[in-house]
This record gives structure tokens, sequence and C-alpha cells, in this order.
């Protein structure tokens, strides 16, 4: 059970109750941005949003949020969030990248769509995302300093210091050895760069304190390198049934994992400490959160 943070009589929240905020949030982004849009591309965009997925990053948002004193609906500030994370799965998966067929328990954007198609949506739903990103926070009454310190958060975890950096770095290092610590530096970009952004735009929205936003950033670099230590554990211990995409792809990729270098009971110990980490960055900056706990839990704990 996950609790909502604002108040002794809050209601208690699913994960999946949350996620059907998000995927309602998701519909309206659909049909509010994508209006404008017709042809393949649309249609590819819409199937890369509104499948399946664990919201995760929109969870952390609205958790971070509520934990920083947010009292608005800020939904449509996780969709934002959750259309980056689509576009790169969107171009991950394309042939010129890890060219993956599965994805989220069915074809990837490019084997539905097209890959021409696929990657015209992926560029396409950056600055949606931004507009998006933009009108949201307005709507929770920030100002411009405000709403623009949120924008240039999200675009900076998905650029070249993020996401893409990140990327690069996973392509230039397939069939090397890397060490742990270069492992650890793809993954902070690739992956916990827009996890982290996510729990820091959070509490950008709720206007919190640099204190806040510090423990914030601590909490979410730990939970988002756990969550790729375990993605890495789950490609070797799951199927492609459990997993909605394809397992093993690591090895056959002849990628650097966490597995690999630590061993599986190593890689499992490496995020179990990393959630305690994120966990105690909360408590020492007085920050009561059982949902944000909770979640750093349930990304070690998964079984997808």
């Amino acid at each position: 059970m996950i609790a909502a943070d604002d108040g002794a009589s809050a209601p208690k929240l699913t994960f999946s109750a949350e996620r059907a905020v998000v995927d309602a949030a998701l519909a309206t982004f659909a049909s509010t941005y994508l209006c404008s849009m017709n042809g393949p591309v649309a249609d590819a965009v819409s199937y890369s949003m509104l499948g399946e997925g664990k919201r995760l990053r929109a969870i952390l948002l609205l958790a971070a949020y509520r934990a920083a004193g947010g009292t608005g609906d800020a939904s449509a500030l996780g969709a934002a969030v959750e259309v980056v994370h689509a576009y790169s799965l969107v171009h991950d998966d394309l042939p010129c990248m890890d060219d993956d067929d599965t994805r989220r328990g069915r074809p990837t954007v490019h084997r539905a769509h097209g890959i021409s198609a696929a990657t015209a949506a992926g560029l396409a739903m950056v600055p949606l995302a931004a507009r998006a990103a933009t009108d949201a926070a307005r709507a929770l009454g920030l100002d411009d300093r405000q709403t623009g310190a949120i924008v240039r958060e999200l675009m900076r975890a998905s650029g070249a210091g993020g996401m893409i950096g990140g990327q690069l770095l996973d392509l230039e290092g397939e069939g090397a050895p890397l060490t742990l610590p270069q492992l650890e530096r793809v993954h902070r970009m690739k992956t916990g760069a827009l996890i982290s952004a996510s729990v820091r735009i959070g509490g950008l929205a709720a206007r919190a304190s640099d204190e806040t936003l510090g423990a914030f950033e601590r909490y979410g670099s730990a939970v988002g390198l756990a969550f790729q230590i375990a993605d890495d554990v789950l490609d070797v211990t799951s199927t492609t049934d459990e997993l909605g995409k394809t397992a093993g792809r690591d090895a056959e990729l002849k990628k650097s994992t966490y597995p690999a270098l630590l061993g599986l009971a190593g890689a499992r110990a490496r995020a179990e400490k990393l959630c305690d980490d994120a966990c105690l960055a909360l408590r020492e900056a007085g920050i009561a959160s059982p949902q944000l706990e909770s979640l750093a839990r349930f990304v070690v704990d998964r079984r997808s």
C-alpha cells in the first residue's frame, strides 16, 4: 500500500490507483496535444504513450510533490515526464540502437508503425512534453521562473547530459568490458537522470526549499541507479512474458551489466544498499514520506 503524504486522514492509494491517475492524464495529453497532428506519426506517438507501463516516474513526481507540501493536481506534469520516458523507449528500440521487437508486452513502435514514423514520433515527443510541462506548471499557479526551472530540469534529463548522452555511452560500450564506475556513469545518465529529475520536478512544483530539493536529488539518484541494477538482474532471471520485453537481450548485445560485474547476489545487494541510501536521504532532511520510501523498495523488489 502506498500512502499519500498530505495528512493523517489522507486516503490510501495503491500503486494501481496512482497509475490510473497518470493514465488518465496521458489520455488528456493525447487529446490536447495530438489534435493538430495526423497520420502515422501521430498514431506512433499515441501508441507509444498509451501502452501499458508502470508510470513510475510520474508516480515518483506526484509523491515528491505531496511530500513537499503540494496540494494541487500535478498529474499533467507527471504525464509530461512519462512522455519523455516513452520517447526514450521508442528510440532505444530502433534497429540502429538496441533493435528490439517487444516492449510492454506488444510490438515495439517501429515494428507496429514503421521505422520512419517511430523515429519522427520520438523527435516530436520531446517538444510536446516541454509544452505540456509548461502548461501544467502554469496550471499549478507557478510563475515564469518556477515554470522555467521545471522545463529546464526535464530537458536537462533528456539531453546530452542525461538520457541521450547515456544512450551514446551505452552503444559505445557494447562488446567492451566496462568497469563498475564506467557502468554506473552510463546508467546514472541513461536511466537515472529522468528518474532523479522526476523527483526534483515534484519538489519544484511544490515550491520546495533548497534543502528538500537536495534530499530529493540524492534520493532520486540512488533510486535511479537501483532501478537499472534491478533491470539488469531481471534481464537474467525473468522471462520475456514476465518482463513484457525480450529477456536476455543484454547478453545478446554483449553489454556490461551489474550481474556480470558483481554476480547476482552482489548486484542485488548493491541495489538494496542504494534503496537504503535513498530512504536515509529523506530522513536526514526530515522528510517523512512513506510513499517515497515504499516506491524505493518497489524499484528493488519488482518482478518486471
